[in-house]
């Protein structure tokens, strides 16, 4: 895959989209669905959808670890929300509940929640447990992006 073409999953229908990265900006559409590929919102993910996300995606994943249960969980969602508006389009921000998929927390070694993890190329580059605000999750993920 050439620099200047990322290859990003569609958030409504996961389908592989080649965009010119140059154009990240510009509100690029699926393909496939029409959708848009970036919402500016978390992106919820699935057992099943996990690696499409995560392991073939040319941008950074920022995934947060959370339940439903977890009062600091609850309280880090808006930041969390307000920090995918920051972040996107260079970097993709999604959500896994722990409780519904148990096998990913376990796969990586979840033992705290919030836990965020930031992937690039589908490797775990960064790990940050514990609650934050947007500015310091932006910050967070954009020092260790790189």
């Amino acid at each position: 895959m050439s620099v200047d073409t990322l290859t990003l999953p569609c958030p409504d229908c996961d389908a592989l989209n080649r965009v010119p990265s140059a154009r990240l900006n510009d509100e690029p559409i699926c393909g496939k669905c029409r959708a848009p590929l970036f919402a500016r919102k978390p992106l919820t993910l699935t057992a099943a959808n996990f690696a499409q996300h995560v392991e073939r995606s040319d941008l950074p994943v920022l995934v947060d670890f959370w339940a439903p249960w977890c009062g600091p969980c609850r309280m880090m969602a808006p930041a969390f929300e307000e920090a995918a508006r920051m972040l996107e389009p260079q970097m993709r921000l999604a959500k896994v509940n722990t409780e519904e998929i148990q096998e990913l927390a376990a796969r990586f070694g979840i033992r705290s929640i919030p836990t965020m993890i930031l992937f690039r190329n589908g490797q775990e580059v960064a790990r940050q447990s514990g609650a934050m605000n947007a500015g310091a999750i932006a910050h967070w993920a954009r020092s260790h992006a790189l």
